[in-house]
């Protein structure tokens, strides 16, 4: 029987993303058990939808996501990514935004 998952590469990215946002398109790569290349093309994706934005620090990439947008998927756009994303577990990105609320 062949591996699947309920989560696309996207979704699993944007969440090991929002966990670590100094990851390394080799650690993208690695968590998601896919090449570079397709890596870097999943991250292109996430940017170029608006998700992520890549902010660049010295030599390296530093990612944020955009977790207050609608999620891709007509049946639930009352929803927001952050939302989403703290649904599936704790990340970085939104234990800091619960620490500015709070």
């Amino acid at each position: 029987m062949a591996d699947w998952s309920f989560l696309t590469t996207h979704a699993r990215a944007m969440l090991f993303l929002a966990d670590q946002p100094d990851a390394r398109l080799r650690d993208v790569a690695a968590e998601l058990g896919v090449t570079e290349r397709t890596a870097f093309g999943i991250v292109v994706d996430l940017t170029e939808a608006g998700y992520v934005e890549k902010e660049r620090e010295g030599r390296r990439n530093r990612y944020h996501i955009r977790r207050d947008l609608p999620l891709r998927d007509d049946i639930r756009r009352k929803r927001n990514l952050g939302e989403l994303l703290d649904l599936l577990g704790p990340t970085e990105q939104g234990r800091a935004s619960r620490r500015r609320r709070g």
